[in-house]
């Protein structure tokens, strides 16, 4: 770089980051697909329970169902005895109605059968004989699951823009929807730099890493939905890097690791300033500061460290809400030990939870990648700010 002014900006802050990416990036189409092939897209449309769920009054255990003032005052000193008139299960419910004095033996998801309101769970059950039971508890209403107490035919139950995970998938099943409208999903060519990256497997030479880097960012790609163009890898070689970009074609977005920071050898930042276009260079965040968004021949590129925590962190926190268009929730909790402010940095610190509280991850460099495994949390301290013990600290889940 030379030392003149640059045209664009520099030291952006997280939120312009994700606003920036996101604004480059095209609108998905929609399609439709079945739900075995939903896990990991994107909802397009809200969807409507076609049914209620439970679909009837049910069981939430085995036991009995009966009327709740018959079993007053059971106990095992005391039990009380109800003549067994029937049995209600799931797919075959009692047909009859049950009176006074009476039960009916139930079992998790039956119907629960006219006359009754309250169930007795098996283990406060005892027999008597095949025709009656003692109860050593009274029959408890909180047992009973009211039909739509889960959702109610017509209702909005899941909202578009949702990511689909696997319970979302489950409640998608039981809406009653076998096909469901998602995003198309982003392509996203994904390429790493480095002459000292090589593939895992090879034998390692001294100065040599392995490539995780692509093997985490696809790993996370494949979770926004995404469908990724692997381009493998590009050396430290100017020519070697600009044949790389031009085979991503295609491709909604360009996402590379390595090259953009401040050494002789960052070809990746040097390529979009001499030969396409920089949105921003450098974001106020900490690990991650070097992150770099631009365009090539049309193409959105976004730059990430070489650093294997930094990359992975910047994916996390500015690229997953672009791709996704969602931010997930963030907790408050209390800090167990002190996290440090950075100035003019908002920092991403490693935090493990424990008990209600997050606690510092011991070692917190940029290269430690076992970390991101062993914490599950990022503490996000403000810029200029300090945390101290005691103090509510934004956390994120890892």
């Amino acid at each position: 770089m030379t030392d003149a002014r640059p045209d664009f900006p520099m030291q952006v802050s997280v939120e312009q980051a994700r606003e920036g990416l996101a604004a480059l990036l095209p609108t998905p189409g929609t399609e439709t697909v079945t739900l075995t092939q939903s896990r990991g897209r994107i909802l397009a449309a809200d969807l409507t329970a076609r049914v209620s769920h439970p679909s009837a009054t049910e069981s939430a255990l085995d036991g009995i169902a009966a009327r709740a003032a018959d079993t007053l005052g059971a106990s095992a000193a005391a039990p009380v005895r109800l003549r067994v008139v029937g049995e209600s299960r799931a797919g075959v419910p009692f047909s009859g109605t049950v009176g006074p004095g009476e039960c009916v033996r139930i079992y998790t998801g039956a119907p629960l059968p006219p006359g009754t309101d309250a169930i007795c769970p098996v283990e406060q059950l005892r027999e008597d004989s095949p025709e009656q039971v003692l109860l050593t508890r009274p029959a408890s209403s909180g047992d009973v699951r009211q039909e739509g107490s889960d959702f109610r035919a017509g209702e909005v139950v899941l909202r578009a823009g949702l990511l689909l995970t696997p319970p979302r998938v489950a409640l998608a099943a039981a809406l009653g929807h076998a096909e469901i409208p998602v995003r198309r999903r982003l392509r996203v060519a994904l390429l790493s730099t480095g002459d000292e990256v090589i593939e895992p497997g090879q034998p390692l030479r001294a100065g040599q890493v392995y490539d995780s880097n692509r093997c985490g960012l696809q790993a996370m790609l494949e979770e926004c939905g995404c469908e990724v163009l692997s381009l493998g890898h590009a050396p430290d070689s100017p020519e070697r890097l600009a044949q790389a970009v031009e085979a991503a074609g295609g491709a909604d977005l360009l996402l590379t690791s390595g090259g953009v920071s401040m050494g002789r050898y960052d070809f990746m930042r040097d390529l979009l300033l001499e030969r396409g276009q920089v949105i921003f260079w450098k974001v106020r965040m900490r690990p991650g500061g070097p992150a770099l968004l631009g365009r090539w021949q049309g193409l959105p590129v976004f730059g990430l460290p070489g650093n294997p925590v930094s990359s992975l962190v910047v994916f996390r926190v500015i690229v997953r809400p672009a791709l996704t268009g969602q931010l997930e929730p963030a907790l408050r909790l209390r800090a167990g030990t002190p996290f440090r402010g950075l100035s003019d940095k908002v920092a991403y610190w490693r935090g493990v939870l424990r008990e209600g509280q997050v606690d510092a991850y011991e070692k917190q460099g940029s290269g430690v990648l076992r970390s991101l495994s062993e914490a599950n949390a990022l503490v996000v301290v403000p810029e200029g700010s300090d945390v101290q013990v005691g103090e509510e600290v934004e956390v994120m889940l890892l």
